[in-house]
């Protein structure tokens, strides 16, 4: 709980309300300072690896001292030079005295700057993909058991031939699936910038190992692997190259937008009362109406959505707007812009995984809705067993055509229930299929093969998508009372 004090500042809601604590702690500064440190201490020791005159002692005393950041003191060294890398040298030197001579030697800002956001990416993938593996369990969970009760389908939200509650799933499904494999890709490009120097060149460091090529390109991939990466990229400017970040947040954003679609769906569902997300026992839905179960969830993750859809200009306009081998307009805009679509993902993941894990079916309202609409659906079927009898196709045709408008207009213009199917029992002409209206009008003879493709979508391309998360477990974060 924050104390009184912080309640005269702003905070922004992604971490005071929303995102989970290994998503806040990935962007901290607590992570952001104690990895600028671990990346003094591996260059240091690759730098005394290759030769250079550092001390078992200097790197000791480095390592000491690699998360107990002084930021009182950090804050006024960057009031005074006006610089973060340097204020923050300065304060790892002051507690390094035997091995301040050697920190940040050969390198410039980025190569803690840009490294620690690679890392933090990474690691932030790394968060994130469990979770939507757990969404993706839950949700493959709800179109098993609902994989061949049929509902209404909808096209232009007009009803449309029967599909499944399952199978409606699995379109939500089949966009998370998509968006594992694209966070699965875009985590495992990700390369490491290295020791590149100021513009890229590692003249720097050429100078220091006294132009031995060699071991500079050793110091590189030392340190890269020291960081966890396979491979660093081999031509950088000052900074990793800004479309970097673009792949990354079009994943992100991509996610938000399969998110939104989901629990617009979810929330048209509910207005149907068809389907409806958890409501807790004291749950209020509404401070002025108290009958109201209001989609409270699905509508968090449509906001938040939004605002992680609108974040992707920010990496687009970086960088398009980045001169020759960089300017530091990137720098004020990446730090709100990478954070926050990361923060963002996490948040509508921990709620998205809340709504599958307690989604409500009420069949008996489906079975109305389809009963109001399927005596329509089923006319062609009608007319082909009329055929069969002897009938005349184009007569039967007129003769449902004149018995449909007055059905419509008593649901239109009356509010009545659909009466189709009685007017088509009243009328003598139909009296020969009469005994076959029942099995005409079976729901399940609607919905073709929904039931067969849900068990082999399931089969053939969750199952051995969620095979690698399978031992991981996620801790459900969000607060219940947070979410609206």
């Amino acid at each position: 709980m924050a104390g009184a004090e912080e309640m005269n500042k702003y905070r922004s809601p992604l971490v005071s309300r929303y995102a989970s604590k290994e998503m806040s702690y990935n962007f901290s500064d607590k992570k952001k300072f104690t990895t600028w440190r671990k990346l003094w201490i591996y260059l240091a020791k690759a730098e005394k690896a290759l030769g250079l005159p550092i001390t078992d002692a200097q790197i000791a005393e480095m390592e000491s001292h690699a998360e107990d950041i002084d930021f009182a003191m950090a804050t006024e060294e960057e009031r005074k030079l006006r610089h973060d890398v340097m204020a923050h040298v300065h304060t790892f030197a002051h507690c390094c005295p035997t091995a301040a001579p050697i920190i940040h030697l050969g390198a410039t800002s980025c190569y803690v700057g840009d490294n620690t956001d690679l890392i933090a990416l990474r690691d932030g993938f790394n968060i994130l993909l469990p979770k939507l593996a757990r969404v993706i369990d839950r949700l493959a969970n709800f179109a098993e058991e609902y994989a061949d009760l049929p509902t209404l389908g909808f096209t232009h939200f007009q009803p449309a031939q029967l599909t499944t509650v399952g199978k409606r799933a699995c379109l939500w499904l089949q966009d998370l699936v998509m968006d594992v494999r694209k966070l699965e890709r875009a985590r495992d490009d990700l390369r490491f910038r290295g020791v590149k120097g100021t513009t890229g060149t590692q003249a720097s460091f050429l100078q220091l190992f006294q132009g031995d090529h060699d071991k500079v390109e050793e110091l590189d991939k030392m340190v890269t692997e020291m960081a966890g990466f396979k491979k660093a990229y081999l031509v950088t400017g000052q900074t990793y190259n800004c479309k970097v970040d673009i792949d990354c947040m079009s994943t992100l954003v991509g996610l938000g937008a399969s998110v939104h679609k989901i629990c617009t769906d979810i929330r048209l569902l509910a207005n149907l009362k068809e389907i409806e997300e958890p409501f807790e026992k004291e749950q209020i839905g509404s401070s002025a109406m108290p009958y109201k179960r209001n989609p409270m969830r699905a509508e968090c993750c449509c906001s938040l959505a939004r605002h992680l859809i609108a974040l992707m200009d920010d990496p687009l306009q970086t960088a398009s707007v980045q001169w020759l081998e960089r300017t530091l307009d990137d720098s004020a805009n990446r730090r709100i812009s990478l954070p926050e679509s990361f923060l963002t993902a996490d948040i509508i993941l921990s709620t998205l995984q809340n709504i599958t894990e307690g989604l409500v079916v009420y069949p008996k309202v489906i079975e109305r809705h389809i009963h109001n609409e399927l005596p329509f659906m089923a006319t062609e079927n009608i007319i082909k067993v009329i055929v069969k009898a002897g009938g005349n196709r184009q007569e039967c045709h007129e003769k449902i055509r004149v018995l449909s408008q007055e059905a419509a207009a008593v649901v239109k213009q009356e509010g009545g229930d659909n009466d189709l199917l009685a007017r088509i029992q009243r009328d003598p002409y139909f009296a020969p299929i009469l005994g076959q209206l029942d099995a005409l009008l079976d729901p399940k003879t609607f919905i073709g093969r929904a039931p067969q493709q849900v068990a082999k979508f399931l089969a053939e391309e969750v199952c051995p998508l969620l095979e690698p998360y399978k031992t991981i477990k996620v801790k459900l974060v969000v607060s219940i009372a947070m979410a609206k």
